[in-house]
């Protein structure tokens, strides 16, 4: 049974629905649903939610007091006494409703430690409780019935989609013991909350919610950790060395304490005013990596009861080698975040991705494949426009299907909302290497690179950046790149590919079928004909595409030399 039910207008979803998350990290669980506005009639479903639920949570803005249907959810919960308003915007309230003790919630902004919100959720807790008083004392003075248990309700959606990993960033420490460190430090701190607050993948405790810690040891992180709600916290110290400013940072598990990642951190005190906004971005973009890559693995290590979070997460952990059994197993954990959480813009979004890349890697043109995973991206937009996340991966979908003009809309407005994505740059990297942008291309390669310092994408990055220098004709550079690819990734068969295309360019030819051989041993699903389909797609607009091809079935069968 949901605790409470949210009436707000149209106009006001976006709002609406981060109360609706934000009641249920608060702990209630919440009836809400933008969907059945449309109908001619009071819907039956709003209805007997409305009256079933222990709280009415009605949400005033100048759209919502014309709309109709909000006037009467009100009302049917000023009846009951279940009553909680909240002003979300300026405007004039029914005048039936002036008088009714109303929160002002005007320009909030999701922090839950807003004393304003606070205030409101105990307002929100007291009617609930009260009611479920009620409830239980009516049923307790009512004839016993002989009735079968009651069936278990359905999680809430949020509960089947999960949520970002949280982490809290504790004050750092001045190990130096000068006063200006201590002013370095606690503005370090709010810097790096507010770089970490803009990645698309986790979720940040504001200052304020961290501020009673600044003070004194903190002797049980796992019990600050659980009134907190957070999955990580971060903590530090900043300490002098001669003429050099150490930063030292380490990311702990909230509910072990155990330490999972640590790193120092140093700048030339003379050159620090200069630099300080680089080490933020480096603090950040290693903390947002490492967190990245430790959520993969706690999902892949889970047995079962998974959100759709989590496949979604399994799904991008299996594109770590794009060969052809991870892409499978990528799409097939797309495909249950989808039956998990059936409106859930991301997982829509992996779905579209991972059969996009299979697509892009196996399948011959066929433009009603090209149709459905249109299909599948305009479900994700439909459901998540404003997600980072979602419009990241829609970029790489467009990407793979040959459509990269679509993809830099979207990846340009993944960066607008999370300026620093390693994501986004990437699928922007992409699709200017594709429209023969070279220059954007390597620009975003290099953003990428530097945000998302150890991405499970990083190998991918060097082959994109490869096949742009060798479109270019820079082929000492595209060796670089291939060759930096398979340190990092020694079995990525596109590395191998590049090299091979690079040798034969050079008129190496016993190093190429060397190369060749190695991209057939790590890929052993690629044929002749998916080789070429490859090749034209990557490397289409360039002029001698067709000799390359002719390279690759002409040494397909050759012996060459093997790791």
């Amino acid at each position: 049974m949901h605790d409470l039910f949210i009436s707000y207008g149209r106009a006001d979803e976006p709002l609406a629905r981060q109360f609706a998350v934000t009641l249920e990290q608060e702990g209630f669980a919440v009836w809400w649903d933008e969907t059945l506005r449309s109908g001619d009639t009071y819907d039956e479903v709003i209805e007997a939610a409305l009256r079933q639920a222990p709280a009415v949570v009605v949400l005033w803005s100048a759209t919502s007091v014309q709309s109709r249907w909000v006037r009467s959810e009100a009302t049917i919960g000023d009846r009951n006494g279940a009553l909680v308003p909240a002003m979300i915007a300026p405007c004039e309230r029914p005048i039936m409703f002036e008088l009714t003790q109303t929160a002002d919630l005007t320009g909030w902004n999701g922090d839950r430690e807003d004393p304003r919100w606070r205030s409101f959720v105990g307002d929100v807790r007291l009617v609930v409780d009260r009611r479920r008083q009620q409830v239980g004392a009516a049923a307790s003075s009512a004839p016993t019935l002989a009735v079968p248990p009651p069936v278990a309700p359905a999680p809430p959606p949020q509960a089947r989609e999960g949520s970002l990993p949280s982490l809290a960033v504790l004050p750092f420490k001045n190990r130096s013991g000068i006063e200006d460190d201590e002013v370095f430090a606690i503005g370090l701190v709010e810097d790096i909350i507010d770089a970490m607050s803009q990645a698309a993948e986790l979720r940040v405790l504001s200052s304020s919610a961290i501020a009673r810690f600044r003070q004194g040891e903190i002797a049980d992180i796992e019990a600050m950790a659980r009134g907190l709600g957070v999955r990580y916290i971060l903590e530090g110290n900043v300490r002098r060395r001669m003429s050099i400013l150490r930063v030292t940072a380490q990311l702990l598990d909230a509910k072990s304490g155990t330490i999972l990642w640590t790193q120092k951190f140093e700048r030339p005190l003379d050159e620090l005013a200069e630099l300080e906004e680089e080490l933020v971005t480096e603090v950040a973009a290693h903390l947002n990596s490492q967190v990245n890559r430790l959520e993969m693995e706690r999902a892949l290590r889970k047995p079962d009861n998974l959100t759709a979070w989590e496949m979604v997460t399994r799904a991008m952990a299996n594109y770590r080698q794009i060969t052809a059994e991870t892409l499978m197993l990528a799409l097939q954990d797309a495909q249950k975040a989808v039956e998990i959480a059936p409106t859930y813009g991301l997982a829509h979004a992996m779905l579209a991705d991972a059969n996009a890349t299979i697509y892009m890697h196996a399948v011959p043109d066929d433009p009603d494949t090209v149709a459905k995973i249109n299909a599948e991206i305009g479900q994700a937009l439909a459901l998540d426009a404003e997600n980072p996340l979602v419009l990241a991966h829609v970029a790489e979908a467009y990407n793979y299907i040959g459509q990269p003009r679509d993809a830099l809309i979207y990846a340009k407005r993944a960066l607008e909302r999370s300026p620093n994505f390693g994501l986004a740059h990437y699928n922007a990297g992409i699709a200017h290497a594709l429209l023969g942008n070279s220059r954007e291309a390597l620009e975003q390669f290099e953003l990428e690179i530097a945000g998302a310092p150890g991405a499970h994408t990083q190998f991918a990055t060097y082959v994109w950046r490869g096949s742009v220098h060798l479109r270019d004709g820079n082929h000492g550079q595209a060796r670089e790149e291939y060759s930096h690819a398979l340190q990092l990734n020694h079995t990525s068969a596109a590395a191998y590919l590049g090299l091979f295309l690079v040798d034969m360019l050079e008129g190496n030819v016993e190093d190429g079928r060397a190369n060749l051989a190695r991209m057939r041993q790590h890929d052993p699903h690629v044929t002749p004909e998916t080789l070429e389909l490859r090749l034209r797609r990557w490397f289409g607009m360039i002029e001698h595409c067709d000799r390359l091809c002719a390279w690759g079935h002409e040494h397909w069968e050759e012996e060459g030399v093997t790791e």
